[in-house]
């Protein structure tokens, strides 16, 4: 018995000959005329958004006479960290005189402290009464309950600018002048924008899930504390750091209501040492260190979560 050993056609030829293919390559990866446009254009405006920062960072570098002698060098004349030094405590009075320090005193420490103690409650106080409120317009069933948020919304019309005297006044009266608490009560309990955002993500939970837990024996109250707010930890994660972040950088209210160290926060702090003008002048590489160090915390913060903060956003259906 024999075979025929089957061998292939010489009708059969491939589609792309090898050079070819190497040349289609080679032409997908060359960049388009367009792609080149955009990507130049985004470094440069990368650039200038940095630049700021870069010469605030080159500022805290450099020595007080050093930035008059060469004011528009691009590095840090006569480089040194006293400027930090200083700042952080740890440099004496002639030390800083000798650098061209203002010789003001800056209390970074206790400044710190009553920002952190600050954006801490004003973050989990407004965070948990408006994951309540938002619960509420979102699920429970009550008379005239679209007209109130209705109504609750329309306070992101109202700017800013106008409650703050009203505020002022019940500050006072209730004896909060000067205090943590009275710089940090007007935004303790709740904002519109976070009832909104929050109401958002509540109503796209299933109901089948909350109907669960009622047939399970939990209590409405049980419910929203041990289903809910887990199922939207992303969202409440997200919502407290633009709280923090918000109240961290806040200046124009701590400033009309602390009036020494004991509740001034670090970004009024900064102001009033700006505007202490003392025989040797303003101690400007002292000012971007401290800047530099008062940001630092908030910049890491958004740079550690900004993916989720982009994400949950998108989730929740805000434009």
């Amino acid at each position: 018995m024999s075979t025929t050993p089957v061998t292939p056609t010489d009708s059969v030829e491939p589609l792309t000959n090898p050079p070819e293919r190497a040349e289609v390559r080679r032409r997908r990866k060359l960049p388009t005329p367009g792609k080149v446009l955009a990507w130049a254009v985004m470094i440069v405006i990368l650039l200038i958004t940095m630049l700021p920062f870069y010469w605030i960072l080159r500022t805290a570098l450099s020595t007080n006479p050093g930035l008059l002698s060469e004011p528009g060098s691009l590095t840090p004349p006569e480089f040194t960290t006293g400027a930090f030094e200083r700042v952080l405590g740890m440099q004496s009075t002639d030390e800083a005189l000798a650098e061209g320090g203002s010789g003001a005193e800056l209390n970074f420490w206790r400044y710190l402290l009553n920002s952190v103690m600050v954006a801490t409650l004003v973050t989990v106080c407004q965070v948990l009464f408006s994951a309540m409120a938002a619960y509420a317009f979102a699920r429970l069933r009550w008379k005239g309950r679209d007209k109130v948020f209705a109504l609750f919304l329309a306070g992101l019309m109202v700017p800013t600018v106008f409650t703050l005297l009203p505020n002022f006044v019940l500050i006072k009266q209730l004896g909060l002048i000067d205090t943590v608490l009275g710089i940090a009560l007007p935004t303790m309990f709740m904002t519109p924008f976070a009832v909104f955002f929050l109401r958002q993500f509540f109503m796209g939970i299933p109901m089948e899930i909350e109907e669960a837990a009622r047939l399970d024996g939990a209590s409405r109250i049980g419910t929203f504390f041990k289903v809910i707010l887990p199922l939207a930890a992303s969202p409440i994660a997200t919502l407290s750091i633009l709280t923090y972040m918000t109240a961290w950088n806040d200046y124009f209210w701590p400033l009309m209501v602390s009036y020494t160290d004991s509740s001034r926060v670090l970004t009024v702090a900064l102001g009033v040492f700006r505007a202490q003008s003392p025989q040797s002048g303003t101690d400007w590489a002292g000012l971007m260190a401290a800047s530099l160090i008062a940001a630092l915390p908030m910049f890491l913060l958004f740079m550690a979560f900004a993916r989720r903060i982009v994400n949950s956003i998108g989730f929740s259906g805000i434009k």
